[in-house]
């Protein structure tokens, strides 16, 4: 039954939930993003740009800030790893585009799968061999997006359709909350220890939870006072066709 109130649905302490995923590996919690990015990096230091990283943690981090290695784990460093990771992209995004100039395509492969940006047009899934040959079976993928570890599953129909759909995004991550093993999540271990200079604003904890750059999209539901949803949206998987 819906609650009195928005306050009482809101902030009802005896049925504790949180609308987004709280993912474990190996039932531990993991942060992820360019603070981790930047630490898997320095402890591999056997590629090109591990050695990179290195560099500019010494030369800036412990050199001109003068700040310990152990202090990257802090809202400072995730925005410092982020800094790090950002040259090194805009560095090689750089080199690409001499490589292009020289007549070097700067990428290689193909974008586009059902909607042909030059026609304008939708191509029949029906006729087109990837969705053929997923007919009946199941696909994921893994990626490093700059927010952090992302991954998609997907299981088609024997009609070529989605039947079922399943993504476990950076921001899952880093914002899922204290699991049933009591054992807490990114957010809420970085935020321990915080001293607010102004508990009426408290800036800090917002400077923390934006050193994270989190996008909780997928855990935002619209509700009435009631608790009914306000907006129901249907996605037409076939694309136009």
């Amino acid at each position: 039954p819906a609650p009195d109130s928005p306050a009482s649905y809101m902030l009802d302490e005896t049925a504790r939930y949180s609308w987004i995923k709280s993912p474990r590996y190996d039932g531990k919690p993991m942060e992820v993003g360019p603070l981790a990015h930047i630490l898997t990096m320095h402890a591999r230091n056997t590629q090109p740009n591990d050695k990179l990283v290195r560099s500019y943690v010494k030369t800036y981090w412990t050199g001109a800030l003068g700040l310990k290695f152990e202090q990257l784990n802090s809202t400072l460093g995730r925005i410092f790893c982020r800094m790090i990771e950002t040259k090194i992209i805009a560095d090689q995004m750089a080199g690409r585009a001499a490589n292009a100039s020289a007549g070097t395509p700067a990428f290689t492969g193909w974008y586009q799968l059902y909607y042909n940006n030059r026609t304008g047009k939708y191509f029949n899934p029906n006729a087109f061999p990837m969705v053929a040959a997923a007919k009946g079976k199941v696909g994921f993928g893994y990626t490093e997006a700059p927010r952090g570890a992302l991954g998609h599953w997907i299981k088609v129909g024997t009609d070529g359709m989605i039947a079922n759909y399943q993504c476990v995004v950076a921001s899952q991550w880093n914002a899922g909350p204290r699991d049933a093993s009591g054992v807490d999540g990114p957010y809420e271990r970085a935020l321990k220890g915080h001293v607010l200079a102004d508990l009426t604003k408290p800036l800090e904890v917002l400077r923390t939870i934006h050193s994270f750059d989190p996008c909780i999209g997928c855990a935002v539901h619209i509700l009435d006072p009631d608790g009914n949803p306000l907006v129901q949206i249907n996605v037409n998987h076939m694309m136009g066709v």
